[in-house]
């Protein structure tokens, strides 16, 4: 057996010869250049070396002998044992052979670009890594921006050793692999020079929901270990899968603080150091959307190739990097994902909930990992030193953490760092054993002390929470294995992108009501009408705020349109195919009040509620230009990332006439009925509606009963009014009376109609009622859709 085998001569197949990560690179090399993918050229030492070196220096009778003395559950003994073996490793020099055929190696490849000491990463590849069930993710060295001989046989040499981490010896025992049949080979690859760039890694998989739909990739500037090392909090972006080849589907950014950025030292080029990222370049995404589809594109190409290979469906683990000199994007490694590719099936729906709303006071927030709740004592550990203070059980709380981590990371109930993003090496390996955990919330190690009692929560979406004192929570179990097929279609009612996957996983025929005042709110958070002012060039109370806002977006309208695009694609993305109703914009001027910027141009109403709000508000001088900002961001969602399940349906049109009106605006900004086969509804919850439900239907493509509304005004009652709060009932004779001449109108026009209202959530006699007058969908809050699907299944069965 050689020595060396570069790329070219290597595919996947190698594994035992030269390790997963180098037998991946050589995979793609010889077999996805055709197709766009660019690997850096190198080459591999083999595990025929690895064996050489031990069988020269006679070191496997004491190495078996030091592994013999340890005691894996003893961070102490653990450490102890780890470094006298890498010690002993480095005691001894590599075969002349050996390094003369690296030598010889390194100076074929410097050819191979025309260079000479050509710039290198130095990667610790084994033989047993980057596994389907096992990903090793940094267990072992791996050395940047390594150029000259000398240097290079010295890195070769410490990864030699590194095959002997504290981290690598816990994992290789916690996964069941025999120490001494795992050999360590090292890839020796063309430097990208990321450093003057960006660079990342990309989950063919979202590696916590584990939909297979989405692609998730992080980025920063400079070298990629500050992401893959939790160091940084970096950005991240979400497209959608399935329309990727055709449209650009990103459903998600979000700015990354990234305060750190790894390059190489300028006094010594052969070395690297972090420094501190400029202030105007942490308020920048570190790629465009172009370069975004770019890579997304790149990773779906090689999650097609390697499911091929394997005969089932592959999600991968992809590191990239953008090279300043010559402004492409390489990919420099891919591994299958090993968390949730390894779960099986289960049609059982684990969801954690507080017994009651939590009103704990919330201590920080970061980027959720997994989605459980814990609670314990806190414990914060600074460094690997101060291991032995840990005890089972208690919460850790540290600034990052590495793969060195892994023993103390078993012990605890949940994991926060200051730093750190989904893709780190902390958050793969938190979910690899099961442990909750939020990283980069900034400043855990110094707002959390010692001994102090906190609940964390990964169950309310992207963003954990972090409460104060120890809050009681349980775990709801859903069997979803027989839950039959229902003829009315059932639909959910969603306001929060973020909680849409795990609604998802609900039986559910599409969304009736996506409700955009959430997405509005809660993340674009400033007035529309002070958005356009500063587009204008004007200067409106709340600038500077709103400013802050906008980093990475370079106008007020690009940041209302991308923000209103990621919150809608995403909660249609998750449901694509089935249907997703989006109800345009429902505030009323209270709530716009409240916004940033939002008292210049809201007026005080003593009733809200049927004030200005709706179509009116869409019609009318004052927020038209805003409306129309609204139609372009939701065209652009069916149009340009290719999600035509979304329709679209108008909030309290009062009249006809304001129907027409809103609907030619639409018509203006591309949203034309038919077009597509885009359906405009309305929202049935005026009694106009129901008394000209005829008229109506002439320019509407069906109702949505809005049972809340229909009832207030049905009966005359404010539902926000305690004094008569008792009369409020959806199931009053009068308004039931309302509801099935809405249903008799939309059936005798063949027209949709359907309800989004809370009532069916609440009374069981209401879903009884839809489903005897013949409705076609009912939509219902996620806590109640497993209860009223078997229900109405049931019922169903009994009307038969």
């Amino acid at each position: 057996m050689p020595f060396i085998l570069f790329f070219d001569q290597i595919s996947n197949t190698d594994v035992a010869v030269v390790g997963g990560k180098n037998a991946s690179l050589g995979e793609m090399y010889q077999n996805l250049s055709a197709q766009g993918i660019r690997v850096p050229f190198g080459f591999a030492t083999t595990a025929h070396a690895y064996q050489t070196f031990l069988t020269e220096n006679k070191l496997t009778q004491p190495l078996t002998q030091l592994l013999s003395t340890l005691d894996y559950d003893d961070v102490n003994s653990l450490a102890d044992v780890a470094k006298k073996i890498r010690s002993l490793i480095l005691s001894v020099p590599l075969p002349k052979t050996l390094t003369d055929t690296i030598t010889q190696g390194y100076r074929t490849l410097s050819a191979h670009y025309n260079l000479q000491n050509i710039d290198v990463a130095v990667r610790s590849s084994a033989t047993a890594e980057d596994l389907p069930d096992a990903s090793f993710a940094g267990q072992q060295e791996s050395f940047l921006n390594i150029s000259g001989e000398e240097r290079l046989i010295e890195h070769v040499h410490r990864c030699y050793a590194s095959l002997y981490t504290d981290r690598a010896i816990s994992y290789r025992h916690r996964n069941g692999f025999d120490h001494m049949q795992v050999s360590l080979c090292v890839g020796i690859q063309k430097m990208v020079r990321s450093d003057q760039a960006s660079s990342g890694v990309m989950f063919t998989i979202d590696p916590d929901s584990g939909s297979d739909s989405l692609i998730i990739i992080n980025s920063t500037w400079g070298l990629g270990e500050n992401i893959v090392g939790g160091k940084i909090n970096p950005d991240e972006f979400i497209v959608f899968k399935p329309t990727l080849n055709t449209h650009t589907t990103i459903l998600k950014r979000t700015l990354g603080s990234k305060l750190l950025q790894m390059i190489y030292d300028p006094n010594d080029l052969s070395r690297t150091l972090n420094i501190d990222t400029p202030v105007s370049l942490q308020e920048q995404f570190c790629l465009n959307d172009e370069e975004v589809m770019t890579l997304a594109r790149n990773g779906l190409t090689i999650e097609q190739h390697y499911s091929t290979l394997a005969g089932s469906q592959t999600p991968m683990d992809i590191e990239w990097a953008k090279d300043a000199l010559d402004g492409q994007l390489y990919i420099v490694q891919a591994r299958p994902e090993t968390v949730q590719s390894r779960k099986e099936d289960s049609f059982v729906l684990l969801t954690y909930k507080f017994d009651t709303l939590p009103l704990n006071k919330i201590l920080l927030t970061g980027t959720a990992v997994g989605n459980k709740i814990a609670h314990g004592r806190v414990r914060v550990i600074h460094d690997i030193s101060e291991f032995h203070l840990f005890q089972e059980g208690e919460i850790l709380v540290t600034d990052n953490t590495d793969p060195d981590w892994e023993p103390v990371m078993k012990k605890a109930s949940a994991l926060i760092t200051n730093r750190g993003g989904r893709t780190c090496h902390a958050a793969i390996i938190a979910r690899e054993i099961g442990v909750s955990a939020i990283v980069g919330t900034t400043d855990a190690t110094t707002q959390l002390l010692d001994g102090q009692e906190v609940t964390i929560s990964c169950a309310q979406g992207e963003t954990g929470y972090i409460y104060e004192g120890i809050i009681p929570y349980h775990v709801d179990s859903l069997d979803l294995s027989d839950c039959g097929e229902p003829k009315t279609r059932l639909y959910l009612n969603i306001g929060d992108p973020q909680n849409a996957f795990h609604s998802a996983q609900l039986p559910n025929h599409g969304v009736g009501l996506a409700r955009m005042e959430f997405i509005i709110n809660n993340t674009i958070k400033a007035h529309p009408l002070a958005l356009i002012d500063i587009f204008e060039g004007k200067r409106p109370k709340g600038c500077e705020e709103i400013h802050a806002l906008m980093h990475g977006y370079d106008t007020p309208k690009e940041f209302f349109q991308k923000k209103i695009m990621e919150g809608v694609g995403t909660i249609c993305a998750t449901f694509y195919p089935k249907p997703v109703i989006v109800r345009t914009s429902d505030f009323k001027t209270n709530e716009y009040r409240h916004m940033i910027g939002g008292e210049a141009y809201e007026e005080h109403e003593e009733n809200p509620m049927i004030g200005f709000r709706g179509a009116s508000r869409y019609n009318s001088q004052l927020y038209k230009k805003a409306f129309e900002w609204e139609c372009e961001a939701l065209r652009m969602v069916r149009d340009e990332m290719g999600l035509n399940n979304m329709q679209l349906m108008l909030p309290f049109v009062r009249t006809p006439q304001e129907g027409r009106d809103a609907i030619a605006i639409m018509n203006t900004q591309g949203l034309v009925q038919g077009v597509n086969d885009l359906k405009i509804y309305a929202m049935c919850e005026i009694p106009s509606n129901v008394i000209l439900a005829d008229e109506f239907l002439k320019i509407f493509d069906g109702y949505s009963i809005g049972s809340n509304d229909l009832t207030q005004l049905t009966l005359g009652v404010d539902r926000d009014s305690a004094q008569v709060a008792s009369i409020f009932d959806e199931r009053n004779e009068a308004v039931k009376r309302m509801i099935k001449m809405a249903i008799d109108a939309c059936q005798k026009e063949g027209k949709y109609i359907g309800i989004c209202g809370q009532a069916p959530s609440d009374y069981p006699e209401i879903t009884r009622f839809l489903v005897e007058a013949g409705i076609d969908s009912i939509s219902l809050n996620p806590d109640s859709i497993v209860k009223t699907w078997k229900h109405v299944v049931e019922l169903e069965n009994s009307l038969t």
